[in-house]
């Protein structure tokens, strides 16, 4: 019988994760993983922390109880704390806008929580994300491909998956739908099957990522010149983390006219200010990059991309510049391609590989 360690946040899908494991015969427990350190709960104050709190914690072991298997937690924070919440800081403070999600999923679920699995001889890690694993006899390679649920698709944020994670992963949502896994927690009367999905960065619930980042550091993002696109100075933001490209609300400054945020300028501390047309472009330089379905790229190749989680994928050409630099040309131009994002290429359904907007 195969041993899974089964990845349980607290949240429905994991929890049905976990029944349909268990119905399918294998062998497992339920894990939780602790992220926040007390330090850094205390720092986000009275703001509700959705994920790795103790009631996220208490139904996950309250469903590991209900369907008879036993859950325990792994303790992750210092991990979490220095490849994802200072990761994320410094991406910030470096102009761009990352999404710890990915890291979380590179770094942690995937990695650290994979590893203690093959120590404690587990052959399998399992989540509730909505994606299909399925092993390409013809390539024999590890596929990454789209859930049926193109709604709920989550492949944008797991792209970075290698060949070794993947032969050790099993992601059982990934042919239903989400009105599927209610009525499956609902039919086993889980605790959880109401309960709503988080829709936040874990430890920045409230969403305001500036006071988080000048809470974390205790350090002020300085002010700088708002300029247009030829460098006319317009007026003074209140510090380049308080940004991001494509935002229109918020900026503080008046121009008689629609303005959107379209650049950062770090050398110069410069918010960059133009029009909704100033934000198209056609390509992008991707580095940091894991191709997934083939090892290389050795030409131009037709896929289509995302830059974004809710973006739908749009036709392009890949094609690599350099040893882990790929260049992105999109048919049509893009609005608000943002440095930090990740880019994901896809064939149709198959995820590519993806990587980090340069």
């Amino acid at each position: 019988m195969k041993k899974v360690l089964v990845g349980m946040s607290g949240g429905v899908d994991s929890s049905v994760c976990a029944l349909i494991l268990r119905e399918k015969g294998y062998d497992i427990t339920g894990v939780t993983l602790k992220l926040f350190s007390d330090e850094d709960i205390n720092q986000l104050e009275e703001a509700p922390v959705k994920c790795g709190s103790l009631t996220d914690a208490d139904d996950a072991k309250s469903v590991a109880d209900k369907l008879g298997f036993e859950h325990i937690t792994l303790n992750f924070r210092d991990n979490f704390r220095k490849y994802v919440m200072t990761d994320f800081v410094n991406s910030y403070f470096a102009g761009a806008t990352p999404n710890p999600c990915i890291q979380c999923n590179r770094h942690i679920k995937f990695l650290k929580m994979l590893e203690s699995a093959k120590e404690h001889g587990f052959d399998y890690i399992a989540t509730g994300h909505y994606a299909v694993v399925e092993y390409d006899e013809k390539s024999g390679r590890y596929l990454l491909k789209r859930a049926t649920d193109r709604s709920k698709d989550q492949t944008y944020v797991l792209y970075s998956l290698t060949q070794e994670q993947l032969a050790h992963t099993i992601f059982p949502l990934g042919t239903l739908t989400k009105s599927d896994v209610r009525a499956l927690a609902e039919n086993a009367e889980l605790v959880n099957s109401n309960k709503p999905d988080s829709q936040d960065i874990c430890f920045v619930p409230d969403g305001d990522y500036a006071s988080f980042i000048k809470k974390f550091t205790g350090k002020d993002s300085e002010s700088g010149d708002f300029k247009d696109i030829n460098g006319k100075i317009l007026g003074k933001h209140k510090g380049i983390i308080n940004y991001t490209i494509g935002q229109r609300k918020g900026l503080g400054i008046s121009l008689g006219k629609p303005a959107y945020v379209v650049n950062k300028d770090i050398e110069t501390n410069s918010v960059i200010i133009g029009d909704e047309n100033d934000l198209y472009t056609s390509e992008l330089i991707a580095e940091d990059v894991n191709l997934i379905s083939v090892e290389e790229v050795t030409g131009p190749m037709r896929i289509t991309a995302k830059t974004r989680y809710s973006q739908t994928e749009q036709p392009a050409t890949l094609e690599k510049v350099s040893d882990n630099e790929y260049k992105v040309v999109f048919d049509i131009p893009q609005r608000a391609i943002t440095k930090g994002q990740a880019v994901v290429f896809y064939d149709n359904d198959i995820v590519v590989g993806g990587g980090t907007i340069k």
